[in-house]
């Protein structure tokens, strides 16, 4: 087998501005608001995206309408975000991440219990739930694309469905930062209690910053379970949470468009590392006793790991964030 860099380049571009990138694009919008401009740890933020991928298929699975099913999916995750914050965003932040990480993992294991099986499915998940979606798509059977980049049509129209659910969170974020609420939600992430000297609601609008965030977390989840007509409860494990933080991060925390070229050059430098290396396996430039082809998905991790180290070390605030905002400290 040759080597073909080139082939590697256009794997990694498919998925840099494939579904993937969508989903975590979307999920770092949300979590971009609770985290980057209120500086609140959410590490349940996947609970948000459950809610809302099954709050969708659970209500067209009863026979409901789609339409209907997205704004249940939302609701729950609003919904959650409060129940998340009730608690505990009058305490120290860290109380807050444990309670969101516990309450994430307790509800993906409701949705495996056999209790609820009639409503979730079980380990089985819900399957083929989103045709109707598929009927709108004003693709042709066919291969789409620019140069050697394609997709069919029905990945396509899931595409541009989602990047359009993402233009149209990064404006209503931008929007809503540039107004006062989002400079008070700042006045928050730097120093609470002067804001509060201030006459702030603190509380208010982190219960605000967390409904939001979770809102446009559950469209990430609805659109995760529309585009793979399937939810299953180990589609939502914990790890994904902690991908979306590094999305956000390597975009640049507090900054709109941050988790969206975070999700983009984090799916391309994974593709593309993950595509050289099995390449350079195949063709024997890398010898067996040091890596072999069954190796190379878990190397990828650690190679795209080291990446995001060098660049908490040396950028902490991301590529397009403010080292004067950023709440990181890289000393």
């Amino acid at each position: 087998m040759d080597f073909d860099i080139v082939r590697s380049f256009v794997d990694a571009m498919r998925s840099a501005f494939g579904t993937s990138a969508v989903l975590f694009a979307l999920a770092g919008v949300g979590l971009n608001v609770m985290f980057g401009y209120t500086g609140l740890l959410n590490f349940g933020h996947v609970g948000s995206l459950l809610v809302g991928g099954y709050g969708t298929a659970i209500t067209v699975n009863l026979g409901g309408p789609l339409w209907l099913g997205i704004l249940i999916g939302i609701t729950a995750a609003v919904l959650l975000g409060l129940l998340y914050g009730l608690p505990t965003v009058r305490l120290r932040e860290d109380y807050l991440a444990i309670v969101t990480i516990a309450a994430a993992e307790i509800l993906r294991l409701l949705t495996r219990s056999s209790a609820l099986e009639p409503l979730t499915q079980g380990v089985f998940g819900i399957q083929k739930f989103a045709d109707n979606f598929y009927d709108l798509n004003p693709f042709p059977r066919g291969s789409y694309g620019v140069w050697r980049i394609t997709w069919d049509a029905n990945t396509l129209w899931a595409i541009v469905v989602g990047w359009l659910l993402v233009a149209l969170c990064v404006w209503l974020v931008w929007m809503l930062t540039r107004a006062p609420w989002g400079r008070v939600l700042k006045a928050i992430r730097e120093d609470e209690d002067a804001a509060r000297s201030l006459g702030k609601n603190v509380f208010g609008y982190k219960l605000q910053s967390l409904a939001i965030g979770g809102a446009i977390g559950a469209l990430a989840g609805v659109f995760f379970a529309v585009q793979s007509q399937s939810v299953n409860p180990d589609s939502f494990q914990p790890i994904f949470t902690f991908l979306a933080y590094a999305v956000v991060i390597l975009g640049g925390p507090g900054r709109a468009l941050g988790p969206v070229v975070g999700s983009i050059l984090f799916w391309f430098l994974l593709s593309f590392t993950e595509a050289v290396l099995r390449q350079a396996v195949s063709a024997g430039f890398i010898p067996d006793w040091l890596l072999t082809a069954q190796e190379v998905a878990a190397v990828r991790w650690i190679l795209v790991g080291l990446g995001l180290m060098l660049l908490i070390t040396f950028r902490p605030q991301g590529l397009l964030g403010s080292r004067e905002e950023t709440l990181i400290d890289a000393r």
